[in-house]
């Protein structure tokens, strides 16, 4: 026969399980392990219900307006023009707003501003109205679209999403390779890229290392003045040879050469996006910045942007294929954090563990992985000729 204490025990057993079940019957989840990340969805999803209501209106207008060819290309173009710039703000101008944090936005933006338009305009008179530098002229992306599907209007929406989540995702894969006739267009720009990750990584690697003393010496004390200059100078450069580069992500969806009207609208458009994007100094997605070492000291910025300023002009006269810059930056982020918490002639910044040095490293990384994957899965889903090569590939197994 049962003791007292026994039933006692399956009683409170039993009223436990019924809290329990009624509490998620309740969507009450704090009372169960799953209820912390329920209530950190639940805020963030507050925090961000503008922008999230923004995004489901952009959706809807997408899937009312890429029916029609002419409606589509500028709709398309809207969207990618500023998620584009948005999101690769961190590669150029990402480490010169946080040395000059101090500055007016306003100030800025018509460095920047005034810089994309020389750049812009430069380009539509030598390459006669092409704002893309040739780089649409690279097999598989040859001709401008005539007909627009619901993903290819969609694909700058998702990397907005990206964006306000810090995923440093490449624009290039995401709003290219919808409009990548075959797959060896897509193939070709993913091999230039990983090269571009692998040579910015082993570049950095070495000169953070092996001038270890050098670029430690030049962090000491207060900068020189000098060092404004210097860094707006190679801020300039950076940002122009990105434009070299990247410009064809926006342009992708335009006619491939521009008349006056079309390139004045381009042009006008981007510059207000710029402004817009200093506002708010570089938005979430800075932090990628703001959290490696040394990044906020003008010395430390200027030496970041002429290196990537180096490796993008070899790679500007390597190929007219288009490649991720991202990656290219994200690489030589990598290498040069691993050697500054690496060497032990570093004195002027506080190192992290070697453990964490690698997991930023990791996690840029895999969210650049992520967004690879994304923009397959959406260019797969967007070609018939990419699907039947996939199918024959299959079929030949």
């Amino acid at each position: 026969m049962p003791s007292g204490k026994s039933s006692k025990s399956k009683k409170n057993t039993s009223s436990k399980n019924q809290s329990l079940a009624f509490d998620l019957l309740s969507l009450d989840f704090s009372s169960v392990l799953i209820g912390r990340r329920y209530r950190v969805l639940r805020l963030f999803l507050w925090k961000e219900r503008q922008f999230l209501q923004s995004i489901i209106i952009f959706f809807i207008i997408a899937g009312i307006f890429y029916p029609y060819p002419k409606v589509a290309m500028w709709l398309g173009f809207a969207f990618a023009g500023y998620s584009a710039i948005a999101n690769d703000s961190i590669q150029t101008i990402g480490t010169f707003l946080s040395s000059n944090a101090d500055k007016k936005w306003w100030v800025l933006w018509l460095f920047i501003g005034g810089i994309f338009l020389v750049t812009m305009t430069t380009g539509w008179i030598i390459y006669d109205g092409d704002v893309s530098f040739q780089r649409l002229q690279s097999k598989g992306f040859e001709k401008a679209p005539e007909s627009f599907t619901f993903l290819q209007l969609a694909a700058p929406l998702v990397l907005l999403i990206l964006t306000r989540l810090r995923m440093p995702v490449s624009t290039t894969f995401l709003l290219l390779s919808t409009f990548s006739a075959t797959s060896s267009g897509i193939m070709s720009v993913l091999q230039k890229s990983l090269f571009g990750y692998v040579i910015a990584f082993v570049v950095s690697l070495s000169v953070w290392f092996v001038f270890a003393k050098g670029i430690n010496n030049l962090n000491k004390g207060k900068a020189h003045p000098i060092w404004t200059a210097l860094q707006w100078f190679t801020s300039g450069v950076l940002w122009s040879v990105w434009l070299m580069q990247d410009a064809a992500n926006i342009a992708v969806f335009l006619p491939r050469s521009l008349s006056i009207y079309e390139f004045l609208a381009f042009v006008s458009y981007v510059f207000f996006g710029i402004g817009l994007l200093l506002y708010f100094r570089g938005g979430k997605i800075q932090n990628i910045i703001n959290e490696k070492s040394a990044v906020k000291d003008v010395r430390g910025a200027t030496i970041i942007d002429f290196i990537y300023a180096m490796i993008l002009l070899f790679f500007q006269n390597l190929s007219n294929i288009p490649m991720s810059t991202t990656w290219v930056f994200l690489g030589l982020l990598a290498g040069r954090e691993i050697s500054m918490n690496l060497s032990p002639l570093y004195t002027t910044i506080k190192q992290k563990k070697l453990p964490i040095v690698f997991k930023l490293v990791w996690r840029d990384a895999l969210f650049a992985l992520l967004g690879l994957l994304i923009s397959v899965a959406m260019a797969v889903a967007v070609n018939p000729s990419i699907q039947k090569e996939i199918m024959n590939f299959f079929n030949g197994l």
